[in-house]
């Protein structure tokens, strides 16, 4: 039986600085680069969150996928500054970890194996995806 996916765009603006305590100031900067400026920099984030469709008989209830993401993941993280989020404390705010943590919010919050990937648009450039575990 064929799969159909949905997936469904949101979108936070956050801060973050990226940097790490394991390297010193001058290897923060050599790795980071702006990137690491104490005062932090900001991203206009946009979020794909893909579901699987229950198929014909089970449509997916968008409105409560939307409901969920706006609950859980853009109040927690719009206008705010990620370096300061307890679940990235000791983690380096990259794209990978905070893709990485939206997935660990969400997929306990749906139907079994319902969540198929997140994906986290940071720059132009920079895109971040995860599915889970497989």
């Amino acid at each position: 039986m064929s799969q159909v996916y949905v997936t469904r765009r949101y979108r936070f603006c956050a801060a973050h600085r990226l940097h790490t305590d394991q390297l010193s100031p001058e290897e923060n900067w050599a790795v980071f680069g702006k990137c690491n400026n104490p005062n932090g920099h900001g991203h206009n984030y946009v979020v794909l969150v893909t579901v699987k469709s229950g198929g014909r008989e089970e449509a997916c209830d968008l409105s409560r996928l939307d409901e969920l993401v706006n609950e859980r993941i853009i109040e927690r993280f719009d206008h705010r500054d990620l370096n300061s989020d307890p679940a990235l404390a000791g983690l380096t705010t990259t794209g990978e970890n905070i893709v990485k943590l939206i997935w660990d919010i969400l997929e306990p919050q749906l139907p079994m194996r319902r969540l198929h990937k997140v994906g986290v648009i940071e720059t132009r450039d920079n895109y971040f995806e995860y599915g889970g575990v497989a």
